[in-house]
């Protein structure tokens, strides 16, 4: 079987590549390998990192995981999901060459920094003017850095993530609502169903949700 016709192959294989593609271009191959899953553990999560996770079953070996939620997946925005994996291979980073800290999950000044210097802006927004630590944090592609001029390089080279969510624009299945469509916050992914034109906002996030067309 050719390993686009095998969604787990092609998938797993896609995230795979872009993971080493990254670390060669952007943490100078320094980063170990880690484990990367797709997970819908929290939906308001485009993905998440978790050091030592797993632990090889014929010995005591550990690795680490990097986490991306499938549902933020679709051929518009590979490039919003490829900011996800670098985000969270950040953490990685700080894990393995940074200093420790009693909170693995705050988004402090070291990750922050690193962020910057690979080529994305910390922002609790997800939009210049956000706060640049914090629990909850985004980011934004810095224009002309280094992750916008090598992310190019990945995209015309032909890479793509090969399998996306379907998106139900109808959920009722007699069809006697109408049409709806999916509205959903593009930072912690929170989503509703309306009709067609209507506009929402995220108050968590202070932004305006977006319609998955």
């Amino acid at each position: 079987m050719k390993e686009e016709n095998d969604p787990t192959r092609s998938t797993y294989t896609a995230l795979t590549t872009a993971y080493d593609f990254y670390n060669e271009n952007l943490f100078e191959s320094k980063l170990p390998k880690c484990l990367i899953t797709l997970q819908r553990k929290n939906v308001n999560t485009a993905g998440y990192y978790s050091p030592k996770r797993f632990k090889k079953t014929t010995g005591n070996i550990t690795t680490d995981e990097i986490a991306i939620n499938p549902a933020h997946i679709n051929k518009e925005n590979i490039e919003d999901v490829l900011s996800t994996l670098v985000h969270e291979m950040t953490h990685l980073w700080q894990e393995h060459f940074g200093k420790q800290t009693s909170r693995r999950s705050y988004h402090n000044g070291e990750w922050g920094t690193k962020m910057e210097t690979i080529g994305l802006m910390p922002s609790d927004t997800g939009k210049p003017g956000g706060k640049r630590t914090g629990q909850k944090m985004g980011d934004y592609v810095i224009e002309n850095g280094l992750f916008q001029q090598k992310t190019e390089i990945l995209l015309k080279n032909g890479f793509t993530l090969p399998w996306g969510e379907i998106v139900d624009t109808n959920p009722n299945p007699n069809g006697l609502s109408g049409k709806k469509v999916k509205y959903y916050c593009p930072l912690c992914l929170v989503n509703l169903w309306g009709k067609p034109g209507l506009r929402f906002a995220c108050l968590d996030c202070i932004v305006e949700f977006q319609a998955m067309l």
